[in-house]
C-alpha cells in the first residue's frame, strides 16, 4: 500500500571545488545540508554534481543524500537519488529511494520523492511503500 507523507524543508547549498568552466558550460560539485519538517522529521547531508549550460535556463544536475530521522514516527535513514534537468527554463526531476538502503524502522522502504517551491519555501511531497513492523 503507497502512504503520502508531506512537510516543508531548508536548504543549504555550499561549493566544495572550484567550478571547471569551458565553452560557456560550467560544472559544478556542491554539499546539500537539508532539515525536514511535517511527516518526515530529520535532516539530510548529501552532494550534489551539477552542469549550467551556455544556453540560459538549461542544465543538469545528479545528486545523494542521506535522510536521517523519522517518517510517521518510523526511526531510522534512507537514501534518496536524485536526477534532473533543465530545458529553456521547464524542469523535469526524478527523486527515487535507493532500493534497501532502509534501516531500522525504514528497512524496506521505497518510494517516489518530489519538490515543490512554492514562493520561496522549498515543500515535499513523498509518496512509498514501507513493510508493516513485525
Amino acid at each position: 500500500m503507497t502512504v503520502h507523507a508531506s512537510g516543508s524543508f531548508e536548504v543549504k547549498l555550499a561549493a566544495l571545488d572550484p567550478a571547471d568552466e569551458s565553452d560557456g558550460v560550467t560544472l559544478g560539485r556542491m554539499s546539500l545540508d537539508k532539515q525536514f519538517l511535517g511527516d518526515l522529521q530529520g535532516s539530510s547531508k548529501g552532494q550534489m554534481l551539477s552542469v549550467l549550460s551556455a544556453q540560459d535556463g538549461s542544465g543538469g544536475y545528479v545528486a545523494v543524500e542521506r535522510v536521517s530521522g523519522s517518517l510517521k514516527g518510523r526511526r531510522g535513514s534512507f537514501v534518496l537519488q536524485h536526477s534532473g534537468s533543465m530545458a529553456g527554463g521547464r524542469q523535469e526531476m526524478t527523486i527515487m529511494v535507493v532500493p534497501d538502503s532502509g534501516t531500522h524502522e525504514l528497512a524496506g522502504l521505497s518510494g517516489k520523492f518530489t519538490i515543490r517551491i512554492v514562493d520561496g519555501t522549498h515543500y515535499y511531497d513523498f509518496d512509498y511503500q514501507l513493510p508493516e513492523p513485525s
